[in-house]
């Protein structure tokens, strides 16, 4: 009973002293505390805006799987004229003998 009447009167005295100063200890405690708790916020923010990205990403993803538009949209600008489809034979063949890409190539 003496202990813990001893133990509150001690917390009362450090807790109301008339001297306003804390210990280095307490300090290096509470900001250690406010760095691991703004790290920790940073990375649940980290976390939701990948989480938001993801969701955001999957229902423009699969919003409409018959959308061909743009398909549509490729072809419009190959069909102008000045426009060369990469993928088409042509266009890879001229590659084979570009001797500036080869060079690039190292080969």
């Amino acid at each position: 009973m003496f202990k813990k009447l001893a133990k509150q009167l001690k917390a009362s005295r450090s807790g109301n002293s008339c001297f306003p100063m804390d210990s280095p200890v307490d300090d290096l405690k509470i900001e250690t505390k406010k760095s691991f708790l703004q790290g920790l916020s940073r990375h649940a923010l980290n976390l939701y805006e990948r989480k938001t990205d993801i969701t955001n990403f999957t229902r423009l993803a699969l919003s409409n799987p018959e959308n061909n538009s743009h398909n549509e949209i490729v072809d419009e600008l190959f069909n102008k004229e000045g426009m060369v489809d990469p993928f088409s034979d042509d266009a890879l063949f001229a590659l084979t003998e570009n001797k500036k890409f080869l060079k690039d190539l190292g080969l």
